[in-house]
């Protein structure tokens, strides 16, 4: 069990700090028994890597699907690295049983569902926002304004 929940760590943490408290999370899920929803279980299941998941994805049958069943995959998704070992091992004293990531990497940890939803709806936001600004750089189409000749 260890390695797994360290698997999932590996997978879900971008930033260092984070792994312990990533880790606190998916044990306060457990000791809830709620559903773990992690990310790279699905993505694990998946006959193909998607970085982006969708809803569809979500419902695919498989045991490492931690948003269909319930507790831990039957075993680990990746090969944990000692700090995600170290974090499973002593996760943080945190009160967090939902996160989200946030466009540049970290993640926003959240108490509550309704905290957590919020959360959701601020880093789709933000990346929609992103998507946009990265969308008018690249835009070929628009026009230059008119240049003066020169005699």
């Amino acid at each position: 069990d260890l390695m797994t929940l360290a698997s999932i760590v590996e997978k879900e943490a971008k930033l260092p700090e984070e792994r312990p408290v990533i880790a606190a999370v998916y044990m306060n899920r457990l000791r809830a028994g709620m559903l773990l929803q992690a990310d790279p279980t699905v993505q694990y299941a998946l006959p193909q890597h998607e970085a982006r998941l969708l809803y569809k994805d979500l419902k695919v049958k498989s045991p490492y699907n931690t948003y269909r069943h319930l507790g831990l995959p039957p075993g680990p998704i990746a090969s944990p690295g000692t700090a995600s070992i170290v974090a499973a091992l002593y996760p943080a004293h945190v009160p967090y049983k939902y996160f989200v990531a946030a466009p540049d990497g970290h993640h926003e940890f959240r108490v509550n569902y309704k905290d957590h939803e919020a959360a959701v709806r601020e880093m789709r936001r933000e990346r929609e926002a992103l998507s946009r600004a990265d969308a008018a750089r690249n835009d070929t189409t628009r026009t230059r304004p008119p240049t003066k000749k020169r005699d």
